[in-house]
């Protein structure tokens, strides 16, 4: 018995992995309450889109060595920019534009790490590296994450109405513009955040997974934001304390087990799920 429970705390022996699970629980959390906003403004692909196009500020900044952060949020911005433009100035879907830039800013991020190689680890900006994060990258995050909650924390009724419905926003005084610009900003700003979490590869996870599962799981908003944010901190613990035993990638276990979480939640849900659904139609009466 002795031995079990010695074993089960070997990883807090270790000051990386204190450090890996409460920055991860901190990144988990931060994306969770914003993916609640993602799911119901419908910008999966947008969260996709931000998570890509910040890898070519990240190589500018490892090769001009900057802060990493800086280099992200500002290539985050500055698709959001081309994006919004691109919109405004041609008939092109919003679909097409979005995959048209992040798919260009992508390639220019590897084209970037393909030519200056031995100055850019391509590993570390794709699947994070959250197990040898710096002092500095810290103080990063908790800035980035700290902001992000606090600004959704003050005016998540507004964002929630925005996303809900844009024009009733208008109609109530709210100024839409500044909220869309708000939002895309936080969504870039927590991108760049999980970015040395889980890498560029699966940032999109954590800004969809925990607002998609607490989705299916309720029906009223603010109940949402809690579940998501609790399903975000509860998975980053545990996936980056699960990632010590299985010896595998810590952003690659703290996605799968949102992912099952996900699963459980479609079959499983009390009024979404699939079961509910059978259980609806079984039960509902027959037309005469």
């Amino acid at each position: 018995m002795t031995e079990m429970i010695h074993d089960l705390l070997m990883p807090f022996q270790y000051d990386y992995m204190w450090r890996a699970i409460w920055v991860s629980a901190l990144v988990g959390g931060s994306c969770g309450f914003l993916s609640s906003f993602v799911t119901l403004k419908g910008w999966s692909l947008m969260g996709d889109a931000l998570s890509h196009a910040v890898v070519p500020g990240v190589a500018v900044a490892y090769i001009l060595g900057l802060p990493f952060a800086l280099g992200a949020f500002i290539a985050g911005l500055l698709s959001a920019g081309t994006m919004a433009f691109i919109k405004a100035k041609s008939r092109i879907r919003e679909d097409a534009t979005i995959g048209i830039v992040f798919t260009a800013y992508f390639a220019l991020g590897l084209l970037l790490i393909s030519l200056f190689p031995a100055r850019v680890d391509l590993k570390t900006i794709l699947l994070g590296n959250v197990l040898g994060i710096s002092d500095q990258d810290i103080w990063q995050v908790i800035w980035i994450s700290g902001t992000t909650l606090v600004i959704l924390g003050f005016k998540w009724r507004d964002l929630m109405l925005f996303c809900f419905d844009a024009n009733q926003a208008r109609t109530l005084g709210l100024r839409a513009g500044l909220l869309h610009v708000t939002l895309l900003g936080l969504l870039a700003a927590t991108a760049v955040a999980a970015l040395q979490a889980v890498g560029a590869c699966l940032v999109v996870a954590m800004l969809i997974t925990p607002g998609a599962t607490a989705y299916l799981l309720t029906d009223r908003f603010g109940t949402m934001i809690w579940l998501a944010s609790g399903m975000g901190i509860a998975t980053s613990l545990v996936g980056a304390y699960a990632s010590y035993y299985f010896d595998g990638a810590t952003g690659a276990c703290i996605v799968t087990l949102q992912t099952l979480m996900f699963l459980v939640a479609f079959y499983f849900a009390p009024k979404h799920g699939v079961l509910a659904s059978k259980r609806r139609v079984r039960l509902s009466p027959l037309p005469p």
